[in-house]
């Protein structure tokens, strides 16, 4: 009787358990990878290349973050792009040019503009709009992505969100909640460009993909890689730190 009542138990355990997690929404899976992507605060030293078919280019840069109002990112490499800043402010972004010793605001219109010539976009660098708030979720068929079974979450921009893309799908790994692709769709249902999360590592005690990799849908041959080279999280950062001010000083 002791064994029977032990298997009822455990069954009872684990299915309620899987019920449990089943419970999760579209949203609430989108805010566990991103909240685990940003930490309350993190601090990174970064790695992009352009590929094109006939030549590459490397730039370096650290960047800064603080939930998801506040993000700082420094060009430290090459020298003739060296110092260039782009800030983000709540819905503000902002672009420090120490060349012309000047500051300038970004109109939402810029920013499906290409990022520092990469095939990333302002918006996927600052991320303006909110995966969250910004748009309608629901859950598609669960897929593999390089061997782990993922959410498969299409995400669409309600009508009055400054949201430069007509449709997103995300895969997000179901026992990590790694962001390990994204699809992301123009206005008339066209893919643009996909991002892929390769090369899976631990920083601290966070497991993240070390490699963002975008390729554009109709643009053959080219690609931006994005490495990873150091990623702290929870360091502290005040609000100040992203000020107008200390971007244009920033060390």
């Amino acid at each position: 009787m002791k064994d029977i009542k032990f298997i009822i138990f455990f069954s009872f355990f684990f299915s309620f358990g899987s019920m449990m997690y089943a419970q999760l929404t579209p949203q609430e899976v989108i805010q566990t990878a991103e909240d685990k992507l940003r930490g309350t605060s993190s601090e990174a030293i970064m790695k992009m290349t352009i590929v094109r078919p006939k030549w590459s280019r490397e730039i370096e840069l650290q960047a800064w973050s603080r939930g998801e109002e506040f993000s700082l990112i420094k060009i430290t490499s090459p020298a003739r792009d060296k110092g260039i800043v782009f800030l983000k402010r709540g819905k503000e972004i902002w672009n420090w040019q120490p060349s012309i010793e000047r500051m300038i605001k970004l109109p939402p219109s810029m920013m499906m503009q290409s990022w520092m010539g990469s095939d990333f976009s302002n918006d996927d660098l600052v991320r303006q709009s909110s995966l969250i708030t910004d748009f309608d979720h629901k859950f598609l068929p669960e897929k593999l992505v390089d061997d782990r079974m993922c959410y498969v979450i299409e995400l669409i921009p309600h009508e009055d969100a400054a949201v430069v893309w007509g449709k997103v799908i995300m895969w997000i790994d179901k026992k990590d909640f790694l962001q390990l692709k994204s699809e992301f769709f123009d206005e008339e249902d066209y893919l643009v460009n996909t991002i892929y999360g390769k090369e899976v590592k631990l920083f601290g005690r966070t497991l993240l993909p070390s490699k963002l990799e975008v390729i554009p849908e109709e643009e053959e041959g080219n690609k931006t890689l994005i490495e990873y080279m150091s990623l702290t999280f929870d360091t502290p950062l005040e609000e100040s730190f992203f000020s107008i001010q200390n971007a244009k000083r920033i060390k």
